[in-house]
């Protein structure tokens, strides 16, 4: 077996463990510079990255599976390699021979699992043998006991049930363009359909940064509901705009690109490490500034704020499948204070006239519709606009009853569907 294709599989089987034993994010332990995957090429980082993400988006049914040909649960170590395993050979497709001899490769490479070599032969063997007969027809799994009880009571069964459907779908790639003229021309080069809100989508896998394009900064990848807070300004010519905890920096170019003198403000230095650099690749120009929002004070009002604040992401689970696994760890109540005084502190940066966008990727009432009734009831001078869903190409189901716009990933279900946002929209009275 090619050392690489091994490489990708045992980094792989690290960020599974960092996830399942050690309870960490997924994208921390991605952003750690001595994490699994430094050293990899990047096809391997790509491909031990999807692996990984794969594995955690169908573990529950993958975990069934396995607990038919297993008599007692295996070291975690090992499980994790015959989930690997399993995701390989039940849902990527790979050649049975490669999938096996890697799986029986890593485990037989560690001193602490070697002994666990003939097991996971004959495990894996097993799901060679049987395994789709027993995933295929499985239900999509449901979200955690908890998680799903509190989204029933916010939006119903029914929805919940497409929603969870929607995870298990993953996300395709949605690019935004720096050049929105160019849509048809790129969507010919990338082999991408256009969006209605937009945008291009991809459904087929590659490496970023070797597509056409990439190198010349004429686009980056955004998913398409994170392109609507900053959609839902009018024209920004000229305007002064503040991006409020802007990283990794989509909606930063996306304003840049529409015309604004954007300042954009995040408290991680490593993160908006990510925000220089995609600016650089685009050409796009805007003032960076690293600090906390709560103890900035800008020396200037703006003429707009968009604040896609801290949230539960609970929105974004269709690509970070271990969001629910560690949905435990979340302290929603903090966030929700956060949150608040996030705004309560913009405000006193807005000036009259100005427009305040405020957005989560929450699927929570309490970090969206929640927020906004707060808002509305709140002494401070603001107006509540209301937004049109069917003007930036969403579906109207989008819209909420007091204006809002409630996005949820099970919308566009046939065509790949959605992250989960909220959006709403505010002016400071003069």
């Amino acid at each position: 077996m090619a050392k690489q294709g091994l490489e990708a599989r045992k980094a792989a089987a690290q960020l599974l463990n960092a996830v399942l034993s050690e309870q960490r994010l997924l994208s921390e332990v991605l952003d750690r510079r001595d994490g699994p995957l430094v050293g990899l090429a990047p096809a391997e980082r790509a491909r031990a990255q999807s692996l990984a993400t794969t594995t955690l988006r169908y573990l529950g049914r993958l975990d069934a599976v396995l607990a038919r040909f297993l008599t007692k649960r295996p070291p975690p170590a090992v499980h994790n390699i015959l989930r690997l395993c399993a995701a390989e050979l039940l849902i990527d497709g790979i050649a049975p021979h490669g999938a096996v001899d890697a799986a029986v490769t890593l485990v037989k490479n560690n001193r602490r699992t070697s002994h666990f070599s003939g097991l996971t032969n004959a495990v894996a063997r097993k799901l060679v043998a049987d395994g789709a007969t027993h995933f295929d027809g499985q239900a999509p799994q449901h979200l955690p006991k908890e998680f799903r009880q509190h989204m029933i009571g916010i939006y119903g069964r029914e929805i919940t049930d497409a929603i969870e459907a929607a995870h298990e779908q993953g996300a395709p790639v949605d690019i935004s363009l720096k050049d929105a003229s160019r849509l048809d021309e790129f969507a010919d080069r990338l082999d991408a359909v256009v969006l209605p809100t937009g945008g291009l989508r991809m459904y087929h896998n590659a490496q970023i940064s070797a597509l056409d394009g990439f190198d010349a900064g004429d686009w980056w990848i955004q998913d398409a509901a994170a392109t609507i807070p900053a959609r839902c300004f009018g024209d920004l010519k000229g305007k002064r705009v503040l991006d409020l905890c802007a990283a990794p920096g989509g909606k930063t170019m996306q304003l840049a690109a529409m015309g604004a003198d954007v300042t954009s403000l995040d408290i991680s230095n490593y993160r908006m490490k990510r925000v220089r650099e995609n600016l650089k690749r685009t050409g796009l120009n805007a003032e960076l500034v690293v600090a906390d929002a709560m103890e900035w004070e800008p020396e200037i009002q703006f003429d707009a704020i968009l604040i896609d604040a801290p949230c539960s992401a609970t929105g974004t689970v269709r690509r970070h499948p271990d969001l629910p696994l560690l949905i435990d760890q979340l302290n929603l109540y903090a966030l929700v204070e956060l949150q608040q005084a996030m705004v309560s502190k913009a405000l006193k940066w807005l000036k009259p006239n100005g427009e305040l966008v405020f957005s989560t990727c929450s699927l929570f009432a309490e970090e969206g519709e929640d927020q906004s009734d707060w808002l509305v009831d709140e002494d401070n001078g603001l107006t509540h606009l209301r937004l049109s869903p069917t003007d930036m190409g969403l579906p109207q189901d989008a819209a909420t009853p007091t204006g809002d716009l409630r996005l949820r990933p099970d919308f566009w279900a046939a065509e790949g569907g959605m992250d989960g946002f909220f959006v709403a929209k505010f002016q400071m009275n003069a």
